[in-house]
C-alpha cells in the first residue's frame, strides 16, 4: 500500500497496524480494563474489536495466574477481524473473534454456548485504520469514494444516502445525528448539486458542505464537514438505533458484579449510555408524595463513574483523536425487572 495522507495532528498508525505492529492507539485503554475488574477465570466481551488494543489488555489480565477465562470480541469489519486475530494469535485458546454486530451478541454468544458473562467493554468510535484508509470513505480529510460502511459491501453506503434521500430526510439526519446548525442549507445544497450529477466522493461532498456554510462560520472551530459526515456515518451504520437495546441485552447476560465499560465519542452516544445506565440503577419510582413504596423496584445496577472519565493530558498529546472520548462504567447488582 502506498504512503497515505493523514489528518493534521493525527498519528499515522494505519501502516503500522497493517504491517502487524501495535501502532493502533486504543482510547482510555488502561482505565477501561482496570475498571472492568477482570477475573482471570471469567468470560468477557469486547463489543468493538477494532485494532485489538482493549482485547489484548483483557487477555493479558485473563492469562494472569493461568486463568481459565475467555474473551469474545465482535466486529462488523472483516479486515479488523483478520488483522486483530493475527495480532492476538498467541491467545488463540482464550480468544474468539466473532464477525457481527454486538447488537446480536446474545444470539451469537449462544452459538458458542455462552449464556452468562463477567464483563463487557465497547469503544464506540470509528477505528483509526478505518479513518486512515481513504478507500473506506470515512474521512473528510481524504478524497475517496463515498462509503462509510463498517461492514464492507453490506447495506446502504454513504453514496446511497447522499444521492437518494429526500431533502427532508437529509435535513433530519444532519440535524438529529450531526447537531448541525446549518442542516437545512446543507441538505438543500446537496440536493441541488446531485441534480447536476451524482455525488461520488468525499471531496465532492466536503466542497458542497463548505459552500453551504457561511464563510464567517467556517473560520474557527471544527472542520465544516465534521458534523455532516458524522451524521451520515451514523445513518449508514444504524449506530444509535441499536445502542440502548444492545446495552440492555448485554446487561441481561452479565452475572452479578459484572461491569460494563462504554466509551463514547459524541453527545448522542453518551446520552444514550448515560440514560440507559441510569435506568438500570434506578430504584423506587413511586411519586414523592407516597408515604411508602408500593412499586417495590430496586436498582439492578450501580453507577461506578458518577461523572464520565476523560483522557489524561498525556493521552491527548499522544492521540488527539481521544479528545472527545468519555468512559462510563456500571456494575450489575441483579437481573433487571422486565
Amino acid at each position: 500500500m502506498g504512503k497515505k495522507k493523514f489528518e493534521k495532528g493525527f498519528s499515522a498508525d494505519y501502516e503500522q497496524f497493517e504491517n502487524g505492529s501495535n501502532g493502533h492507539y486504543s482510547v482510555l485503554l488502561n482505565e477501561t480494563v482496570d475498571y472492568m475488574n477482570i477475573n482471570p477465570d471469567g468470560i468477557y466481551v469486547d463489543c468493538t474489536l477494532g485494532g485489538g488494543g482493549h482485547s489484548e489488555k483483557i487477555l493479558e489480565k485473563i492469562c494472569t495466574r493461568n486463568g481459565k477465562g475467555k474473551l469474545f470480541s465482535f466486529d462488523r469489519d472483516s479486515f479488523a477481524i483478520q488483522k486483530a486475530s493475527d495480532r492476538l494469535s498467541k491467545y488463540k485458546d482464550k480468544f474468539v473473534a466473532v464477525k457481527g454486530n454486538f447488537a446480536a451478541a446474545k444470539e451469537l454468544l449462544a452459538m458458542h454456548g455462552i449464556k452468562r458473562i463477567n464483563g463487557v467493554c465497547a469503544d464506540l468510535g470509528v477505528s483509526s485504520f478505518q479513518l486512515d484508509d481513504a478507500q473506506r470513505g470515512f474521512s473528510y480529510m481524504q478524497n475517496a469514494p463515498l462509503d462509510m460502511r463498517m461492514s464492507q459491501g453490506e447495506g446502504k453506503s454513504a453514496r446511497d444516502v447522499v444521492n437518494n434521500y429526500s431533502e427532508a430526510e437529509l435535513k433530519r439526519i444532519i440535524t438529529q445525528y450531526g447537531e448541525e446548525s446549518f442542516a437545512s442549507r446543507i441538505a438543500s445544497f446537496i440536493v441541488n448539486e446531485r441534480q447536476k450529477r451524482p455525488i461520488e466522493t468525499t471531496g465532492e461532498l466536503c466542497e458542497i458542505i463548505k459552500n453551504a456554510i457561511p464563510a464567517k462560520n467556517r473560520k474557527t472551530g471544527h472542520h465544516p464537514a465534521k458534523k455532516t459526515f458524522q451524521a451520515i456515518r451514523i445513518e449508514v451504520n444504524g449506530e444509535l438505533e441499536i445502542l440502548q437495546g444492545a446495552i440492555n441485552d448485554l446487561f441481561d447476560l452479565c452475572d452479578s458484579q459484572a461491569r460494563m465499560a462504554f466509551i463514547t465519542f459524541h453527545s448522542l452516544e453518551d446520552r444514550i449510555v448515560k440514560h440507559t445506565f441510569s435506568d438500570l440503577a434506578q430504584g423506587c419510582t413511586c411519586p414523592p408524595e407516597f408515604p411508602v413504596c408500593v412499586c417495590h423496584k430496586t436498582p439492578a445496577a450501580t453507577i461506578i463513574t458518577k461523572k464520565p472519565l476523560l483522557p489524561c493530558e498525556k493521552e491527548l498529546e499522544e492521540n488527539p483523536r481521544s479528545r472527545s472520548a468519555k468512559l462510563r462504567v456500571c456494575e450489575k447488582i441483579k437481573d433487571r425487572e422486565l
